[in-house]
């Protein structure tokens, strides 16, 4: 079948189904949002070993815990929720909101979470009333297709309509921008390539900024407990996704003993530029980052650099640095577990080196910031550019959003203009509705003068 016929088919399947369940109660859907996050959470030790073998990326131990921590926290999060009809009113403007379904909503996601990607907005699709057609990587085609053959499972199983969700079985590049275009809207994770292609696609899009995140480490905090939750985050399945911690900064006087808590911790150090010089030219040879290097365990990560004596229970590797920004590679964001150590005289200094390396890479994602001082913690955003602050704690998990912070749980971060996103929050399921405004006129609102309007 011709490729404009192919997605034909399945926006027209899509399409019908979409409509028959648009027909359903909050609470029938509600059922369906809860069964495929259950079954992703049910089946999530097949998935993430299914997921690594066949994207030879990451760890089955954190793509387990990602498929069960974020199927839980997502319907969580969502239970309850308003999402169809009538959803707000605002007596005091005598705005009432209604929310209504987009239609038909695309989602093209990365080889680094096959499983959760799906999973996250399919759950947030149907949430409000929507179909979904998923388009996988190649190279995480397979895992894509079990995982929603086993949402699909659950649906039936409640007697939904078929097609609420479908994925593309053998994607290309021609496919993927053909749903792009036949689509009502398309969430879309990838490289910045991808996006820019979703972007020129004719419809609304929302995509996601590079990562790159900075780890800003006040003197105030214990040390060795800001190891413990540096080394969780930037080792977190391999350190391939976005919300990995990347570069650390701590203060110049602190810096014995930042480096001895992370050995402790299980860190091993790169301390001499000579070694540093041999992971830079393997890692990113003629500053442009070598794919052979994506999810790579310490010990080929040591192979390929041509590290010498590094031990092989070794979670991390922390590289000393020349500079920062331009002036060292090693600034720029890494899909692999090893971390960049900066170092600052003030604390102003520290949000500079922030800034600059998020200029160069990341600008808009997050930033790690390690402090028990307000005045320091607040004074960030006046400096650094990013659309999350996360407080003392693990970057890699928090910042998608957890159990226990406020973060909408997501797998699909937005920038901001920053990062050339047009949301600059976690995308969530209030995200796929479109919303329709009753106004009413409200007896006895107060009317000021024009003289009051533009008193001085």
């Amino acid at each position: 079948m011709e490729t404009k016929e192919y997605l034909q088919e399945l926006v027209a399947n899509a399409r019908a189904a979409q409509q028959a369940f648009a027909r359903l109660s909050q609470e029938d859907v509600d059922k369906a949002v809860k069964a495929i996050g259950k079954a992703v959470y049910d089946n999530a030790e097949e998935l993430a070993n299914l997921a690594v073998e066949e994207t030879r990326m990451g760890r089955i131990d954190s793509k387990i815990a990602k498929c069960r921590n974020k199927s839980k926290s997502v319907w969580w999060r969502m239970k309850d929720k308003k999402s169809r009809g009538i959803i707000d009113r605002d007596e005091e403007t005598g705005i009432v909101k209604v929310a209504k379904p987009i239609g038909v909503v695309g989602c093209v996601t990365a080889t680094t979470n096959p499983v959760i990607n799906p999973m996250h907005n399919s759950m947030c699709a149907l949430k409000c009333g929507n179909a979904v057609i998923i388009c996988p990587h190649p190279r995480a085609k397979n895992v894509g297709i079990r995982t929603v053959e086993l949402m699909n499972k659950a649906l039936d199983e409640l007697g939904m309509p078929k097609h609420l969700i479908q994925i593309i079985s053998e994607p290309t590049m021609e496919l993927s921008a053909g749903l792009m275009s036949a689509v009502d809207l398309c969430v879309c994770t990838g490289g910045p390539a991808l996006v820019k292609t979703a972007y020129s696609s004719g419809k609304p899009v929302y995509g996601v900024g590079q990562g790159n995140v900075q780890v800003l480490v006040d003197r105030d905090v214990d040390y060795n407990e800001v190891a413990k939750m540096v080394i969780a985050g930037r080792t977190f399945d391999n350190g391939v996704l976005c919300t990995c911690e990347q570069n650390v900064i701590c203060p110049r006087d602190k810096a014995d003993e930042m480096i001895a808590a992370l050995k402790a911790n299980g860190a091993y150090y790169v301390g001499s530029q000579e070694d540093a010089e041999k992971v830079r030219s393997s890692a990113f040879p003629d500053g442009v980052f070598n794919k052979e290097w994506t999810g790579t365990t310490v010990q080929q990560m040591a192979d390929l650099a041509g590290l010498k004596g590094v031990p092989e229970d070794t979670k991390v590797i922390v590289c000393c640095t020349k500079g920062y920004a331009r002036d060292e590679v090693l600034a720029k964001e890494k899909l692999f577990p090893m971390l960049a150590l900066f170092l600052y005289d003030s604390w102003d200094e520290c949000m500079e080196i922030a800034r600059a390396n998020l200029a160069m890479e990341g600008m808009g994602h997050s930033v790690v910031i390690h402090s028990n001082t307000t005045e320091h913690v607040e004074a960030v955003p006046g400096v650094v550019n990013v659309s999350r602050y996360a407080v003392n704690q693990v970057g890699g998990t928090a910042l998608g959003g957890a159990m226990d912070n406020g973060l909408n749980p997501t797998t699909t971060l937005g920038c901001g203009t920053w990062g050339n996103n047009i949301i600059s929050e976690n995308l969530w399921y209030t995200h796929l509705m479109n919303v329709s405004r009753i106004s009413y006129k409200v007896p006895g609102m107060y009317v000021p003068s024009d003289e009051e309007i533009w008193a001085e």
